[in-house]
């Protein structure tokens, strides 16, 4: 795809989107079962005030699923939304306009990676890649889906001593972040932009015997 309308940080990422297999970003669970759930998540990235960032959420609280985590906005697919590429890209773009307030409009995307199975719910998710033209400050619309809106600085994510490696009494481990806040980044939100940032070359290198364990699993 043509990159002249993105900034020069996002080139390779953009060249790159297409080529990239389910088995790099989710190597345990890459391929969603026949009955999983359609859905989509938004990975936009702006050029912040401290630089390069990407948008996160907090969960709410009070969710029933996956409560208080960190997350990219995004969600289940509605039957209007579509399928295929044009119905996550829609899924996302909904998603992220009806919990955040994004314009879709500021939006520019420029590549939808592969689908990828959440086991805990079932859902076949589809990470799509855009660009932020108009970025402006976000606030949570609905707060029974967001408890806080991040605008996480690139810099802060890639920094080494802000990884770490979660580890779950059952033996699961993953990669995580220290966001400077109360609530770390772990789990499939983690493992998709940890692996995706080794494969687009942003990576630097980190100490993953590092380890905490799984919050709220003591």
């Amino acid at each position: 795809m043509t990159t002249s309308s993105l900034p020069s940080w996002l080139h390779e990422l953009a060249e790159i989107a297409a080529s990239v297999r389910a088995e790099q970003l989710a190597p345990r669970f890459p391929h969603p079962p026949e009955d999983a759930r359609p859905a989509a998540v938004l990975l936009l990235f702006a050029d912040g005030p401290d630089g390069p960032e990407l948008l996160l959420t907090e969960r709410a609280a009070t969710l029933r699923n996956h409560a208080g985590q960190i997350s990219f906005p995004g969600g289940g697919s509605d039957p209007a939304d579509g399928v295929g590429r044009a119905g996550a890209i829609a899924t996302a773009l909904r998603e992220a306009q009806e919990e955040v307030g994004l314009d879709p409009v500021a939006v520019e995307v420029f590549g939808v990676l592969p689908t990828l199975w959440l086991p805990p719910s079932n859902f076949a998710v589809t990470p799509v890649l855009a660009y932020w033209h108009q970025r402006e400050q976000l606030e949570p619309v609905s707060a029974a889906e967001v408890g806080h809106v991040l605008h996480q600085p690139l810099d802060h994510l890639l920094d080494p001593d802000n990884r770490f490696s979660v580890v779950h009494p059952s033996g699961w481990r993953g990669p995580a972040f220290d966001l400077g806040g109360g609530t770390p980044l772990w789990g499939f939100t983690a493992g998709v932009i940890s692996r995706l940032f080794e494969v687009v070359g942003w990576e630097r290198p980190w100490d993953d015997t590092v380890e905490r364990p799984v919050p709220g699993s003591l």
